[in-house]
């Protein structure tokens, strides 16, 4: 943390764009410093797709060439980013895809695919300049050795972006279609997809956003700020999905039931489980990536749930309205309709035990005859 400290009192200005700073952040040691770079009180890389998931990808799977052209510029902020895993048909079962990739010509300028089909819950798809792309490009071998991850531009002919209207009122994401899209750049191996997805969900389940600190002020935070107000837009519901469990003992008190035994209980269980979930966040950041995150995963979900039943028990019928006469301007009808998506979102609670048993237990698999068959042979 010395040495940070030492750049950023020799480079810090908080009166520099913050593309400027981004730029000097971007050529130093300290570009995915992200904590540290929030403790010494100064801007990090944006929040988002990118950063978090695309770069790490690139890192690992992506030619020199794919590193040179979109890493920096990501960190910087010049590009944004989505990601296009998940289809109507391939949620769970992400590896039985069906969007693809055919190659139509080759050449000194390299490769050409043309994307057709479809994916879903892809948020912040509306505003990318890039998406993270999952396709099939080989029907005739098991379905985990057909794809292959591509680079797709989402500002061209040929990509279709639809808002989805969720129940909770709010449209965070959005169906994509590909008529006939463009793309030329292939991340690693051709039929090695499979590889850069179980990456890249390895890092979605470890997503982390940074406090802005309450003293920042200049202009380079000013418009860090603004930047995040943008981005976050769309995933302004998203406290309500973790159940807001921080609001549970003011709403008992406001309730007058913070002397009812029962209420007592339920809330002293969720608060081992928010603080053991916290401990366990931080030995798995230590630990690094792997299939342990999916043990931060269930427990926020099982945090959620628990939030949520609270809050209905203290609320009753008035949690359902909504507005500002409603229990918390709404809040509380919010998290009762928000919460079920967290056990969906980042792959469900299902395959996190899958990932469990198998990865960490050494379980035994479960069986799937479809794996070995050519995937045009699997049932749909």
């Amino acid at each position: 943390m010395g040495d940070l400290q030492e750049w950023v009192a020799a480079n810090w200005d908080p009166e520099m764009p913050l593309a400027a700073w981004r730029s000097l952040l971007a050529d130093s040691p300290w570009a995915f410093a992200g904590a540290e770079l929030a403790a010494a009180g100064v801007p990090g890389p944006p929040d988002g797709v990118g950063v978090a998931l695309v770069i790490p990808v690139l890192r690992e799977h992506g030619s020199e060439e794919l590193q040179q052209r979109y890493i920096r510029p990501t960190l910087t902020g010049e590009i944004t980013w989505c990601q296009l895993f998940s289809e109507p048909g391939a949620g769970s079962d992400l590896a039985g895809l069906t969007t693809t990739a055919v190659l139509v010509s080759t050449g000194a300028d390299g490769d050409q695919w043309r994307v057709t089909g479809q994916k879903v819950w892809s948020t912040g798809a509306k505003t990318a300049d890039f998406g993270l792309l999952l396709a099939r490009t080989d029907w005739d071998v098991p379905k985990h050795r057909g794809i292959t991850a591509f680079v797709l531009p989402m500002r061209q002919p040929g990509v279709d972006v639809r808002p989805l209207r969720q129940m909770n009122g709010h449209s965070s994401f959005n169906e994509v279609f590909f008529d006939g899209a463009v793309t030329h750049d292939v991340i690693g191996e051709l039929g090695g997809g499979w590889t850069v997805a179980l990456t890249t969900l390895a890092h979605e389940r470890r997503l982390a956003s940074f406090r802005t600190p309450e003293d920042a002020t200049g202009r380079a935070w000013r418009e860090a700020i603004e930047e995040r107000i943008a981005v976050s837009e769309p995933h302004k519901w998203y406290p309500q999905r973790a159940g807001r469990p921080e609001l549970v003992i003011p709403q008992a008190r406001a309730a007058g039931l913070d002397s009812d035994p029962v209420v007592r209980q339920a809330i002293a269980r969720l608060t081992g489980m928010t603080m053991s979930a916290r401990w366990t966040a931080e030995r798995l950041r230590a630990a690094g990536v792997g299939p342990a995150g999916s043990i931060g995963k269930l427990a926020s979900t099982d945090i959620a749930r628990q939030s949520a039943r609270i809050h209905g028990s203290i609320s009753g019928a008035n949690g359902l309205l909504a507005g500002p006469d409603a229990p918390v301007d709404g809040t509380i009808a919010e998290i009762l309709v928000s919460v079920p998506g967290i056990s969906i979102a980042g792959g469900t609670d299902e395959i996190q035990h899958t990932i469990i048993g198998e990865r960490m237990l050494g379980l035994p698999r479960e069986p799937d005859a479809s794996k070995e068959l050519p995937f045009r042979q699997v049932p749909r």
